[in-house]
């Protein structure tokens, strides 16, 4: 397997180098040329199909969004051991020298230049094959999402991205300027199209006028972010492509986490036949070596719940080490919630860098303590526990001359959750632990949560998970090993803060929420057709209200990986003072 060397350039020596052997950065960069219909001179195979005897080299790898100095030694690696190998091709992903998505820090002019300057850089090191880079090009004063397409040291055209996404987590148009250039090569005899991610989703994008002019073989670079039944959804567009046009498709797609964003990998080459013949890995780096003489293979589907699991654990990595955490601290109820989110944070980094904490009050039971107890036993994982009782009682006498006579409500239940969070933020503070909070969707929708209590944190590991599939996949966890005890998939969910209290006594059954939640959240329908679906209609409207209400809160939310189509935060983004609910139910 391929290795990656983790050093950095040294910063000043790299600039200066850069900065004398290419000096073009005081203004505008002159025009690239670009070869499309003059092929360069070299040995043709006589009645043979060129291509065949071609080797490809996708580069699906995991790249951190700034780290420029970072990024580009790894590609200049990936080069070396590409061309190592005798590859002719090396495709990398979208935007691989500064990260994806980079977002304001387009805006800042030194960013563009370090990036150029890398893309000079990774220029010098290509000697024997053509590399094909995302970068940020700039023209006129403008900047575009571009591929760079180098031929053994010389830049001999860019392409820059035409399709610009502005939906979803996308915010494009907010940045780059839509290209114009037709996107299609010809070297050695080879016609191919360059395209890029958002590209390919459209039909007659740009790929098509890339094979009216002959293009037989289309490189596509993508940061496309994960979401269930994405992966689907991308094979069934690339397998129409190759057939409706009888050309090769070859994907290469990033892999990591970013702040709330999970790129899955998977790379594909698909040939006209719509015949998969290379695929990459799920959430882990890889890169692709193949030749079209290459036959298809057979791709067994995974699992969903496996597959959202490994990209839980692929976001809370990279969102730990790349911003430089070591340890994790995670609150254990005794809950599933917390159990998977230990879990996973186990599966991620390691037993020996999470630590749990049980946090008892008057309300807590035995069992819950057992189960928590339980629970870091069979992950090996550091169990502190720390009663919150006395606090809790300090907080009542403090209050019991102001509350007066006012019976125990809400109030009281999140003074307790307050006392938590402060615990766990204390311990982060004192250790450099990462808090992890450990709220899912469901209760996320409805505000089922406390602020500055359960929702004080640094990371939502499960944030975007309903808990209907925080269960299916905790289930499926333990079907690899039974690490989560069995008592706590059967007890009743509660909050334990305050007597006999269960979740059903504020909430319909997770299976009917879970079912209203996503027409409303993720299908955009209204009160009246979710009721037309069969629901109970004051139920609905108890529900719609919650959320819409309870907008504030995500609002102060920790970020969480993205698992769903339309996750909080940069999916679905609504407004705080928002009087339309009194019209719409």
């Amino acid at each position: 397997m391929f290795a990656f060397v983790n050093s950095i350039f040294e910063e000043k020596e790299f600039l200066t180098k850069i900065e004398n052997s290419y000096n073009i950065f005081k203004g505008e960069r002159p025009p690239f040329r670009q070869r499309s219909s003059c092929p360069k001179k070299g040995k043709n195979l006589k009645g043979e199909n060129i291509m065949e005897n071609i080797k490809i080299a996708l580069c699906q790898l995991n790249f951190t969004v700034g780290d420029i100095l970072g990024n580009t030694e790894k590609i200049i690696k990936a080069i070396e051991y590409g061309e190592k190998e005798k590859c002719n091709f090396i495709c990398f992903p979208e935007l691989a020298i500064t990260g994806y998505p980079p977002e304001d820090l387009l805006l800042k002019e030194k960013f563009i230049e370090d990036n150029l300057k890398s893309l000079e850089k990774i220029k010098e090191n290509v000697k024997n094959s053509v590399v094909i880079v995302g970068f940020v090009n700039r023209a006129n004063n403008k900047i575009y999402n571009s591929a760079g397409v180098i031929d053994k040291g010389e830049i001999i055209g860019i392409y820059n991205k035409k399709i610009l996404p502005n939906y979803g987590v996308f915010d494009e148009k907010r940045y780059f300027e839509e290209g114009k250039e037709d996107g299609f090569f010809e070297i050695n005899g080879i016609k191919f199209g360059v395209t890029i991610c958002e590209d390919i989703w459209h039909k007659g994008g740009p790929y098509k006028k890339q094979i009216e002019k002959g293009a037989k073989y289309i490189f596509v670079l993508n940061a496309s972010p994960y979401h269930y039944k994405k992966i689907k959804e991308r094979k069934k567009i690339i397998k129409e492509i190759c057939l409706k046009y009888d050309v090769f498709l070859f994907y290469t797609n990033l892999v990591g986490g970013q702040d709330e964003l999970v790129f899955d990998g998977q790379s594909l080459v698909v040939n006209n036949k719509g015949e998969i013949i290379k695929k990459g890995k799920l959430f882990e780096e890889e890169i692709l070596i193949f030749s079209l003489k290459d036959k298809p293979i057979e791709i067994k589907e995974i699992n969903e719940c496996e597959e959202i699991y490994k990209g839980l654990v692929c976001g809370l990595r990279d969102y730990v080490y790349k911003n430089n955490f070591k340890k994790v601290v995670v609150g254990l109820s005794g809950g599933i919630d917390s159990a998977l989110t230990a879990t996973i944070a186990v599966d991620a980094l390691g037993k020996e860098n999470v630590i749990g904490v049980f946090m008892p009050s008057r309300f807590s039971s035995i069992q819950s303590y057992l189960d928590a107890k339980k629970l870091a036993e069979n992950l090996g994982i550091e169990f502190k526990v720390i009663s919150i009782e006395k606090i809790f009682n300090s907080y009542l006498e403090t209050l019991k001359e102001i509350f007066k006579d006012r019976p125990f409500d809400i109030t009281e239940e999140n003074i307790q959750a307050r006392i938590r969070g402060n615990i766990l933020m204390a311990l982060s503070n004192k250790f450099g632990y990462l808090v992890l909070t450990t709220g899912n969707k469901s209760e996320m929708s409805v505000g089922y949560a406390t602020l500055y209590g359960d929702m004080a944190g640094g990371f939502a590991v499960i944030k975007d998970l309903y808990k209907t599939m925080v269960y299916k996949i905790a289930k499926w966890r333990n079907s690899i090993s039974s690490v989560i005890p069995e008592n706590i998939f059967i007890k009743e969910p509660t909050a334990e803060l305050r007597e006999n209290q269960r979740d059903t006594d504020t909430l319909p059954p997770y299976e009917i929420l879970d079912q209203i939640l996503k027409e409303y959240i993720e299908n955009d329908k209204s009160c009246e057709e979710i009721i037309d679906m069969g629901f109970d209609r004051e139920i609905v409207k108890k529900i719609i209200k919650m959320v819409d209400k309870n907008e504030y809160k995500r609002r102060q939310a920790p970020p969480g990986i993205k698992i769903t189509p339309k996750a909080f935060g940069k999916d679905r983004r609504m407004p705080i003072t928002n009087k339309y609910l009194k019209w719409n139910i």
